[in-house]
């Protein structure tokens, strides 16, 4: 059995994923039926739920300081989370349609369930479209703004699988796509936009591209083979370089945002962690590692944490003082 980059093997089950942890929950537990859908939406590896929800939590957090409130609202909360969870099943599938010939050609996503035949290109459609109709139905539930916010992404969205194929730089489209949350919570709490979310979502963007490249780093073989492109080819050696940058560049957006929006010093303090945690990152990579450049891939899931931390516990300490 071979490792594969998300952290699994590759056990020779026509059924199984080849990129897909070990013992995850879908393989474990999920009837066969519905285990190619599941496989589809990426249920079984939850990490791009987080990196899609952080964004949005943030922005609420964001705006509860601004309105000097000591926690975001739960709807709010919970609205963005089911719709994380649905539209990034929704973008995978779409992901995995237009890949699907190239998947078909490389060993860890050849077993994906469109190119293995488990699941028809037709099947595929009907339930990506089902999937954005449960997301249309969680967008309804905001303000007319905030819907139209979120209508105008999907043209991002669209364009984004096809980006590898002409540029160099897949993920900072990706950091476009990603990020867009960071504009959304805040929309959904005032109705308009201002320079506070936008700082935000700068910062978010870059953080995107900095994450995204320690991952692309795992394919870097196959895209070159293929003849793809991403920030990992084009950083290669200087990758440590570029990710000071743009992790600097994420800080400082995450800094000036809350700092917009009267954050103080228990904010700062979370900012210090939030720092620390960004530079593991970059001190400890090995670009030559699929399981170390995993590792501190998958680690945001912490950072995005840290950072939402830090916005609630500055808004509930200006409540309480």
């Amino acid at each position: 059995m071979s490792a594969t980059p998300d952290g699994g093997t590759n056990r020779g089950s026509p059924r199984a994923v080849a990129d897909a942890p070990s013992k995850n929950w879908v393989d474990r537990y999920a009837p066969d039926a519905l285990k190619p859908y599941l496989r589809l939406a990426r249920a079984d590896r939850p990490i791009g739920v987080w990196l899609l929800l952080w964004p949005c939590w943030w922005s609420l957090a964001l705006a509860a300081i601004q309105a000097s409130e000591a926690f975001p609202d739960w709807r709010n909360l919970a609205l963005f989370a089911l719709g994380a969870v649905v539209m990034r099943a929704a973008g995978c599938t779409y992901n995995d349609i237009v890949d699907r010939d190239y998947d078909a050609r490389v060993e860890r996503t050849r077993l994906r369930p469109i190119p293995s035949g488990q699941i028809k290109v037709r099947q595929a459609q009907l339930f990506m479209l089902a999937l954005c109709l449960v997301g249309l139905l969680v967008l309804l539930q905001f303000n007319t703004y905030t819907i139209m916010l979120g209508t105008s992404s999907l043209a991002i969205i669209a364009l984004y699988p096809f980006m590898k194929r002409i540029t160099d730089w897949p993920q900072a489209v990706l950091g476009l796509v990603f990020s867009w949350g960071a504009l959304m919570g805040w929309a959904a709490v005032f109705g308009e936009l201002t320079w506070q979310p936008l700082l935000l979502y700068a910062g978010t963007a870059a953080w995107t591209i900095g994450y995204d490249t320690i991952y692309a780093h795992q394919d870097k073989e196959d895209d070159q083979l293929l003849g793809l492109g991403s920030t990992a080819l084009k950083f290669g050696d200087a990758t440590r370089t570029w990710l000071w940058l743009f992790y600097g560049l994420a800080l400082a957006g995450f800094l000036a945002s809350g700092l917009a929006a009267g954050a103080g010093i228990v904010f700062a303090a979370g900012m210090v962690a939030t720092a620390a945690h960004l530079a593991w990152q970059i001190m400890t990579l090995d670009i030559n590692d699929a399981e170390n450049c995993l590792a501190r891939f998958r680690s945001n899931r912490e950072l995005g944490a840290i950072v939402f931390v830090s916005f609630i516990a500055d808004a509930l300490a200006a409540a309480l003082l």
